[in-house]
């Protein structure tokens, strides 16, 4: 029966990332949002899609800014963009991990670093650097701090899901078994849904940004550098899309240090969670 599922599973994925892959190259959406699509929907199948039709796919040519400026969708493509950069990062340590047969606090440590490493580094402050007007030092320092909060609850998420279920599915703990492949996806679908919430505080604060919308004069010449400024040199409202602006400084230091805390809380509970539970 599960074999089963897996089996559908992985038709549907295939069928869905071949239409993404087909179809996201004419949405007129930053690049790096393009490859988060690319990313996610490789590992969430059906799902990848229908947040990608949903949530970016223009329904007629040239309506895309008004389309995706509603705030669940700018939501939406800032939660998609950490959980397909970060995602890569995480799986590919479960993935290190077993071949190293790591022992469980050295496979976290790893996924953790690998997953917040690749999505800071590179698909948030160097992919967006564009934000911070090309300095890709003043990215990082924008990113740090948003990339942390979303990290977090993202991969507390996963570490529950994959801790939880791995050791009750015959194979998953091996990566070239189709049982790993099909976990570690719902790990990362589980882990999307659970940062969407923190996403939507970043966005709807300015701190993070959402859905950018590229000039159709930028997608006809392939200014890939022009199809990534944002609200940081547009006065935050160019492309449809919400990021890092002065208006985050409105943002307390309360606040800020507040949701810092919860986030560490939420990743130390999951943790705590599977500890306990793997215990018995």
């Amino acid at each position: 029966m599960f074999d089963g599922v897996v089996l559908l599973w992985f038709i549907l994925t295939g069928l869905s990332f071949l239409f993404v892959v087909v179809d996201v190259w004419k949405t007129p959406e930053s690049p790096v949002l393009k490859w988060g699509f690319v990313i996610l929907t490789a590992f969430t199948g059906p799902f990848g899609t229908f947040f990608y039709v949903l949530g970016c796919r223009e329904p007629l040519k040239g309506t895309h800014e008004q389309y995706v400026s509603s705030t669940w969708r700018q939501v939406l493509g800032s939660t998609m963009h950490c959980a397909s950069g970060d995602g890569v990062g995480i799986i590919a340590g479960a993935v290190i991990g077993s071949f190293l047969t790591l022992s469980p606090v050295l496979d976290t440590t790893l996924e953790y670093l690998l997953g917040f490493g690749f999505g800071w580094g590179y698909f948030q402050a160097f992919a967006m650097r564009d934000m911070a007007g090309g300095s890709y030092v003043r990215s990082l320092k924008m990113t740090f701090l948003p990339e942390f909060l979303s990290m977090n609850v993202l991969m507390g998420a996963m570490v529950l899901v994959m801790r939880l279920t791995m050791p009750h599915v015959a194979g998953a703990s091996n990566p070239a078994n189709s049982a790993f492949w099909f976990v570690v996806s719902m790990a990362l679908l589980a882990g999307a849904v659970a940062a969407y919430p923190m996403n939507w505080w970043l966005v709807t604060r300015h701190i993070k940004h959402g859905m950018i919308t590229v000039p159709a004069q930028a997608m006809a010449v392939g200014d890939h550098a022009g199809s990534e400024r944002g609200p940081a040199q547009d006065g935050g409202e160019h492309g449809g899309g919400h990021g890092p602006t002065a208006k985050a400084e409105k943002t307390s230091r309360a606040a800020l240090t507040g949701m810092t805390l919860l986030s560490v809380g939420v990743f130390a509970l999951c943790l705590i969670i599977v500890s306990v539970v793997t215990a018995n």
